[in-house]
Formats: structure tokens, sequence, C-alpha cells
């Protein structure tokens, strides 16, 4: 049995709430799955200062005690996350965006490998949209696994055509993410993913110590020496891509880090 909780970045009750409602219907009815809604505005999230402690501290550090615990606890628990917004000028909500800064550090230290992620946007004006697109970006670099999304176009009132096109779309996308929650094996990165994997760990390697927080996340598992997050088959062109973007980055750090020492300190 797989559990599925949908964040939903909008306290209407309206279209997001709604699409949400029938892709967890269709979800169910494939069998073994139980799921959950979360009404963001319910939860209090502050937002987010930029003090960066999460980063070098850990996130217990975090100088706001909110929701912020709880609902990353609902995440952990879940096989599979959906997260749903409207197109609030042609970005996440508010809500939403909220909520993705306060998970910065996830993204230093990603931890849900193995789990599945999709979105589901809704919006008014029937214009290209790369949010579905932004939030499987960020749903990768949390470890998900990510499910290509849902975008709805529709006006209020929904005519029954459209309610009948959204149905469908939301029908095919939940057989595609009850496919991906029953799958076991990790997916191959991306270029894109693995590129940043690279950089990431090889600027910490360079430029950070054991007293920061990602340095010690990324040395425990193992990740200074390894190919990718997971074990997972690369092939030549990616292995060689991998190999060159350590260099690349090695050789930047060092240098970052020779000019900074050659500055003065500021008075």
């Amino acid at each position: 049995m797989k559990h599925v909780t949908a964040l939903i970045g909008t306290a209407r009750r309206k279209h997001t709430h709604d699409a949400v409602a029938t892709f967890l219907r269709h979800l169910e009815a494939f069998g073994d799955v139980t799921s959950e809604v979360v009404m963001l505005s319910d939860y209090h999230i502050e937002s987010c200062c930029g003090c960066k402690l999460c980063f070098e501290k850990g996130e217990d550090a975090c100088p706001y005690k909110d929701d912020r615990d709880a609902l990353v606890e609902k995440m952990t628990a879940s096989d599979g996350i959906v997260l749903a917004t409207p197109s609030y000028m042609f970005q996440v909500s508010g809500t939403m965006k909220t909520l993705i800064d306060r998970l910065s550090y996830i993204a230093h230290r990603p931890r849900f490998f193995g789990k599945s992620f999709t979105n589901i946007v809704t919006q008014g004006l029937p214009m290209e949209s790369k949010i579905g697109k932004y939030l499987n970006l960020v749903g990768s670099c949390w470890g998900y696994s990510p499910v290509p999304g849902t975008r709805i176009t529709a006006l209020e009132p929904m005519t029954d055509g459209e309610v009948a096109k959204a149905d469908a779309a939301l029908l095919r996308h939940s057989q595609r993410f009850h496919h991906s929650l029953f799958q076991v094996r990790n997916p191959v990165p991306s270029m894109v993913m693995l590129m940043g994997f690279r950089i990431g760990r090889t600027t910490m390697k360079w430029e950070l110590d054991e007293r920061s927080c990602d340095y010690l996340y990324f040395k425990e598992r193992g990740w200074f020496d390894a190919a990718y997050y997971y074990p997972t088959r690369l092939g030549p062109v990616k292995r060689l891509v991998g190999s060159l973007t350590d260099g690349i980055t090695a050789r930047m750090a060092k240098k970052r880090g020779q000019l900074v020492k050659k500055q003065k300190p500021r008075s």
C-alpha cells in the first residue's frame, strides 16, 4: 500500500482543489493507494529570511518555529507527493513559493530518493506556462523521481467540455503516477541533474569543511566519491561530462579560494 500527499498552494477550494480531488480519486481507483489533501493555508509558514543557517548548521537552526517540520513529516511519511497550485502572475502561488523557499535546505541535502513527485497547475489564460517544469525541477532537487504533471486551462465557470477534457487528462496523469509509485528502481539522472550533483559536491569538497552541515551530509553518505546520489548506470557520454564537470568545478573553486585569500580584510 502506497500513501500519497497532495499539497495545495491556495486557500480557495475551487479549480485547483477540484483537480486534485479528481486526480486522487482516479489514482486510488487503480488500487493499493491511500491519499491525503493538505491545504497549505491551514499551516503557518514564515517567509525565508535568507540567513542560511539551515545550510550551515542544519534545519534545526532555523530561527522560525512554525509548521514547516509538520509538513516535512508528512512528506517523509509519503511514498509520493503532488504539489498543486494555481498560476498567480505566471508563477506558483505565494503560499507555495514560501514553502519551497523554506525547504531549500533539502535541495542542498536531498533525501526523498525512491519516491515519486508530480504537479497539477491550473490557469485561466491559454498561454504557455513553465510552472509545471519548475515544480518538477524542485522535486528532482529534493530527491524525488518526477512524473510529468497536468496543466488545466479554464475560466470560471468551466464548461462541460472543459471539465471532461480536464478529467481525461487527470486520468492519464494518475495512471502515469501510479506506475511510478510501484516502480522499484531509481531513474537514471538527466544530464542537468548529473551536472548539478557534480558541481555541488565538488564545490563543497573544495570550499567547505566539517564545520558545514552540507559538507558532513555529503561525507557521511560517501557522495564525495560517488558517481551520483545513488548507484545508477551512466553511459559513456554522461561519465565523460561528469568527469569534465568535476575537473572544471575544482579548478574554479581553487581559483576562487586563492582570490578570497588575497583579498584584504574589510575595515
